[in-house]
């Protein structure tokens, strides 16, 4: 005795493949998306970060992404850390009230600090840091140096 195939057994995979693809094609966007906006070169097409960008590029950090240094190093923690900043810096941007000298924010300081153990913890690990608190303290222009000629400046250095 024969069965008759269920007309409907071969078709599954019909309903499963669009939302396969689909998903394929998101996971592909945000990670093309998330290393082009880690990139000096679009951190560097707003007005606000244009020296920074200039800066970095001569730095001894230039081949290094913006958020090397400026994002969390984990995905998990990156992703929200980024969404934060970034709708924060387009706020800013959209309602004209970026400062003159951008400083970063506690969270910024430590997530930069911990890139900098990360890349460096071998030869920093006989620092002490007892009087202060995170390497740019004592290193402030590392990557952006602030020996750019006057008339090129933005704004003064601080």
């Amino acid at each position: 005795m024969t069965r008759k195939k269920d007309a409907s057994s071969g078709r599954g995979w019909r309903f499963a493949l669009p939302p396969a693809i689909a998903g394929i094609v998101v996971t592909v966007g945000a990670a093309l998306a998330m290393t082009a906006t880690d990139q000096a070169s679009f951190c560097g097409s707003c007005h606000s970060m244009a020296e920074a960008a200039f800066t970095h590029k001569t730095s001894v950090h230039a081949e290094l992404a913006c958020n090397e240094c400026h994002a969390p190093h984990n995905l998990v923690a990156k992703i929200p850390f980024k969404t934060k900043e970034g709708t924060r810096d387009i706020l800013a941007t959209v309602t004209k009230t970026i400062p003159d000298l951008i400083h970063p924010g506690e969270e910024t300081k430590e997530v930069t600090q911990e890139n900098c153990q990360r890349c460096h913890g071998a030869t920093t690990s006989t620092v002490v840091m007892q009087s202060k608190k995170f390497c740019t303290d004592c290193h402030r222009h590392v990557p952006h140096s602030p020996k750019i000629p006057v008339a090129k400046r933005s704004a003064a250095d601080a």
